[in-house]
Formats: structure tokens, sequence, C-alpha cells
């Protein structure tokens, strides 16, 4: 059984055929990356799958059980967590409160969460911070805070979109570092970005999509070779 499922989705914004019959699925303890050029319709399969966008054909299962129809929420009590392109953090708590809400909603003990914050803030260099209101952090720090967050629930899929984007090389490596710590132990990744060469060596299977159809899926260096998928990017930078 398949952790996740996209069967035929579709979706159209104004008559723009956005997405056309995007299906794949994602098997437990995977590490997915979902590659292509801008406008290839990869953050609105995120959208849909968490419950953000309501599709216009198609479904999306998860552990056989259909979920487009469910609120963010309801998706995320069932074991789904995610990331957005611009982090969506709580500026006024702390660091360790912004962790602690996530925990709370899904009635985690306070006793655990608050060692569960401490040693997942620690892994990512954020412990010394844990006093400091969210809004004190750069963007790099930002995106490690609402990468911590998704954890404190122990996920069983983490869907995150671009977060290799714009941050230093040092922060880089700490979230490459963790995704690859949490997939070792068993959590199923499913990871957007468009630095071609960190998700060459962070994924094992790379998913390509372009103009809202998938072009490629299988193996990394296969689909990074698939003449459609050099197409797609050589087209994208012209």
């Amino acid at each position: 059984m398949s952790l996740l499922r996209f069967d035929g989705v579709k979706k159209q914004f104004m008559g723009r055929t956005v997405l056309a019959d995007i299906s794949f699925a994602v098997e437990p303890g995977e590490l997915v990356g979902l590659i292509g050029p801008n406008g290839a319709g990869k953050t609105t399969m995120l959208n849909i799958m968490t419950g953000y966008l309501p599709l216009d054909g198609g479904a999306v299962y998860f552990q056989d059980r259909r979920i487009d129809n469910l609120k963010p929420f309801q998706i995320s009590r069932l074991g789904i967590r995610r990331t957005f392109q611009l982090s969506k953090n709580f500026p006024r708590l702390s660091v360790l409160d912004n962790c602690l809400v996530a925990s709370e909603a899904a009635g985690v003990p306070r006793d655990v969460a608050l060692q569960r914050a401490e040693e997942i803030l620690a892994d990512l260099t954020l412990l010394r911070l844990a006093d400091r209101p969210a809004a004190e952090l750069s963007g790099g720090q930002q995106k490690l805070l609402e990468f911590a967050s998704c954890f404190m629930t122990d996920p069983q899929l983490v869907c995150l979109d671009e977060p290799f984007s714009a941050v230093h090389p040092d922060i880089k490596r700490i979230i490459f570092e963790y995704i690859q710590k949490r997939n070792a132990g068993g959590t199923t990744f499913l990871v957007i970005d468009h630095d071609v060469a960190i998700m060459r060596e962070l994924c094992r299977r790379l998913v390509a999509s372009s103009a809202g159809r998938i072009i490629a899926d299988g193996p990394t260096q296969e689909v990074l070779q698939n003449p459609k998928v050099v197409d797609a990017y050589l087209v994208s930078e012209v």
C-alpha cells in the first residue's frame, strides 16, 4: 500500500490548466524529490494534498484514504506535515513556543513536548535561541524553525517546499543532514527544490514535472539525464 498517491489530479486557474492528469505514488520510507522548472505545478500539488487548494478532477490518497476533501488541520492530524516557500512562524512567540504550538494542537503531553523540542532544536542549532522571539531570527533560521516544528508530532510524511532556497550553505547542510537522519529513522519525505545538485545528492528517486504533467519518474540519475527533463530546464532558462 502506497503512503501517498496522486490519481489523475487536475487543477485549473481561470481557465488555464495548471495540473493535467497528475499520477504518482510515494511509498513508506521513501525520500522523493519533486523537480521541474518554474510554473510546473509543484507547489500546486503540495497545496492540494495538504488541503490549501481544491482540485478540479482526480483524487489524492494517504494510506488509501481520500484526503483531498479534508481541511489542512485534518490532514495534519493524519500524520502529514509541511513547510512553505516563505516560512510561516509565529513572530511574537519564542523559538521554543513555536515548536510547542504544534505539539499542543496534537495533544502531546507538555513534558514529552519539551524534551522533544529541545532535542530537535539542538540538532538544528537553534537551542541557544530557544527563548528569543521568532521575529529576531535570520531568514535561514526562520526556515530551520519552521522545519523543526514539522517534527514535533512525529509525522509519517513531511513535505518540504524549497527548503534549500536562499539560505546559507551551512544551513543547507543542517537541513540536508537532518532530513537524512529522520529518513533513516523511517520518516517519509517529499521534497520540492530547484537546487539540482543538492537534490541529486539527497534523493534516491525524482519525479519531474513540466507544464502541469509528469515527464519522468525514477532513479535520480536516470531522471536527470532524461531528454524531456533536460529540455524542460533548458527551455525555462531561455
